[in-house]
Order: structure tokens, then C-alpha cells, then sequence
């Protein structure tokens, strides 16, 4: 079939739109800080809650993601200030498309004057201490407000490189009764998988080497079939409680339970013999493995 000159002028100008729509999609935000100590990611169980977005520390400036429309900002000079916060000074910016960016628990004074609008990488303040934090820094997250859901900011923004693989500290199994199975030899029932583990570092990122980090996905099986799956994508918000993938949604405070473990699973284990693996996956793509053979009388 032949194309005239109008037709392939029309398909030539469609593909550079959609290459240049692909491209900004997949680049569209840059990391809000270029040289903060990053303390904690998404997801890292933190006295059993989540983190829900990026905690730095440091001396830095804090640079918008993306431009966008601010449409709340909070100071020390604020009437609402007298009020507590445990966001302290904070920004939000929105994106379009219900995404909005937060950049909270900086220096009690914004960068930013009367502006309505940001550019990307455009200071928004410099770090501090205000809200609920202890030390010198300030807190990024991504919120899907279409969705109702915090989003792992390493979703959208081209996540760092991992150094090493993420690492597994310990599996233990918890039996209907909630105690820990000491043995590898157990009684026919329902049991939880509970995984203890920290994501690897990344490379160009400075980081602190005694925190951990919370990983992209753990994955459980046994005996080659996968009974549990917690990823760390979002965390939803469903009548005012949280919620975490797990083979579905399923309230924050179960997957959280264990200080700093992670509850990956709910298995129940038949008479017989039983090979339980557990892969714990970064955002980049490593990965780690553990494989107990358990004995279920």
C-alpha cells in the first residue's frame, strides 16, 4: 500500500509525539535533593508503620521534582503555624494527573516568595528541623490523590543505581499461637512467614551504612509454587487505614507488626516435606535468595 506526502508527513509527526510523550513519562522528575544523605526509602518499617516516602539528612537545598502549581504551603510566619504539625514547614506542589509532590520538616522559612508556580530542580527551601524530626534534613513523598495512595518515589524518578544486592537478615516462621518456631520440623497448620531483611545502596546516593533500607518486592514460595508477594510500589489509603500489597491489599499494621521484619506471608503447611524459599528483589533488578527444607508432622 502506498502513502502519499500528507499521510507520512501526519505518521512522521505522530511518532516524534509519542517518542517525546514516552520520554518525558519515563524521565519526567529528578531526585528533590543533589547531595542529601538519604536515611530512609519507602517502605522501611519504621517502629511499625511505613515510611511513606524519603527521609534525607544534611545541610542541602530542596529542589522541586518537577514544575507544577504549589497549592499549599506552610511556614513559621503562618497563622495555621500555632497549630502542631508533624509535617513542620512543608510544601505541595501538584503535577497534574492527581500526583502531587510533598517536601516537609525543612527549615522553618520557605525559599519560595509568593510564586504560584515551580520549575523543576527550583529551590523550594533548605533543610532543617521542624515537625517530627530530631535531626537536620527534610521529608520528600509522592501522592496519587486520584488513587488514594502514597507512591515509592522510585516509581516515577529514575531510582539509583544498587551497589550490592539486598540482603537477607533472617527468616522465621510464627505459628497460630504467635510464638516462633524454633525447629525446622513443625506440626500440620498456618503459619507466618516473617523476613528480616534490607535492601541494597545505592551508588550514587550517599548513605548511611547503619541504616536499613526497605526493598522493592519479597517474594515466598513452597515447594516451587508462590504463596505471598509484598511489594513496596504504594501504600493506599481505604477509610482511613493504610494498606500494603500482599497478594492483595491488607492493613498496614499486619505486614508492620514485627519491629523491623516484615510479615511476607501466610502459608499453611500440610504433612510432609516443604521447601520454603523467600526472594527479596531491589528496584534495579538484584536479588537475594534463603531456602529452608522443613519436615510438617
Amino acid at each position: 500500500m502506498k502513502l502519499n506526502k500528507s499521510r507520512i508527513t501526519t505518521l512522521v509527526l505522530f511518532l516524534v509525539f509519542l517518542a517525546i510523550s514516552v520520554s518525558d513519562s519515563i524521565d519526567a522528575m529528578s531526585w528533590p535533593s543533589e547531595d542529601a544523605v538519604l536515611i530512609r526509602n519507602f517502605g522501611v518499617n519504621n517502629g511499625g508503620k511505613p515510611v511513606l516516602g524519603i527521609i534525607f539528612e544534611g545541610e542541602t537545598n530542596v529542589l522541586a521534582a518537577e514544575r507544577g502549581e504549589i497549592i499549599f504551603s506552610r511556614n513559621k510566619n503562618d497563622p495555621a503555624s500555632r497549630l502542631p504539625s508533624p509535617l513542620g514547614a512543608w510544601t505541595a506542589v501538584d503535577h497534574g494527573d492527581g500526583l502531587i509532590s510533598i517536601y516537609c520538616r525543612y527549615n522553618d522559612q520557605s525559599d519560595l516568595k509568593n510564586e504560584n508556580q515551580v520549575n523543576k530542580e527550583l529551590s523550594i527551601a533548605v533543610s532543617g528541623i521542624s515537625g517530627w524530626s530530631s535531626r537536620e534534613g527534610f521529608y520528600f513523598l509522592l501522592f496519587d490523590r486520584r488513587e488514594r495512595r502514597w507512591i515509592n518515589p522510585a516509581m516515577i524518578i529514575t531510582p539509583a543505581r544498587e551497589t550490592r544486592p539486598p540482603q537477607i537478615i533472617s527468616v522465621t516462621l510464627r505459628n497460630e499461637q504467635g510464638l516462633v518456631v524454633q525447629s525446622n520440623n513443625l506440626v500440620q497448620g498456618r503459619y507466618t512467614v516473617v523476613v528480616n531483611t534490607t535492601g541494597g545502596i545505592p551508588a550514587n546516593l550517599r548513605t548511611n551504612p547503619s541504616v536499613q533500607y526497605a526493598p522493592q518486592r519479597i517474594l515466598c514460595s513452597i515447594n516451587g509454587a508462590e504463596v505471598g508477594s509484598l511489594n513496596f510500589e504504594a501504600v493506599s489509603a481505604r477509610d482511613g487505614i493504610l494498606m500494603v500489597s500482599r497478594n492483595g491489599l491488607v492493613p498496614v499494621k499486619q505486614i508492620y507488626a514485627n519491629v523491623p521484619a516484615y510479615e511476607a506471608a501466610e502459608v499453611f503447611l500440610p504433612r510432609g516435606q516443604a521447601r520454603l524459599e523467600v526472594i527479596v528483589q531491589d528496584i534495579n533488578g538484584n536479588s537475594s535468595n534463603i531456602v529452608s527444607q522443613l519436615i510438617v508432622n
